[in-house]
């Protein structure tokens, strides 16, 4: 839901804006976006037994069309191993390994947690990129917001 605010508010960017250095910690909304993607997609990796050296290239994400449909794979995927887990599934530990290849041990509890934490900082940034590029931020992606819209369609 936030994810696609997000990249509903990106869509329409020009890119020169879309790939526009603006001197944050991942420089552009594009690097900061596919960054979101990428850590999702890598937690979803490790679940499924590989633990990946790096993540994907923002690069070859030439716009938010591009990144969108990658997204929504990984997306799907990862429902499915959620669904396919059970409730006793998500709670038994996963070994794997990081980025920087230290390895770790956490339940797909914690991981999806941590996947939701680490967009909800990184999604602030490129609200605050958008700004700083004159281009309207996404809609509220506030929990409560989602809540409150949830309630309002039943």
């Amino acid at each position: 839901w936030a994810r696609d605010r997000m990249l509903d508010a990106v869509a329409g960017l020009d890119p020169e804006l879309w790939a526009r250095d603006t001197g944050s910690s991942l420089r552009s909304v594009r690097d900061t976006l596919a960054h979101i993607y990428g850590a999702e997609w890598a937690w979803h990796q490790r679940w499924i037994g590989y633990s990946p050296a790096k993540l994907p290239a923002a690069d070859g994400f030439v716009d938010a069309a591009t990144l969108r449909s990658a997204w929504d794979l990984v997306e799907t995927q990862v429902r499915m191993f959620v669904r396919d887990a059970g409730e006793e599934g998500i709670h038994i530990p996963i070994e794997y390994k990081s980025l920087a290849g230290m390895t770790g041990q956490s339940t797909v509890v914690q991981m999806v947690q941590q996947v939701v934490n680490h967009a909800s900082y990184h999604r602030g940034q490129v609200t605050t990129m958008l700004r700083q590029l004159g281009v309207p931020p996404a809609k509220s992606m506030d929990l409560i917001t989602f809540f409150r819209e949830r309630a309002s369609q039943v």
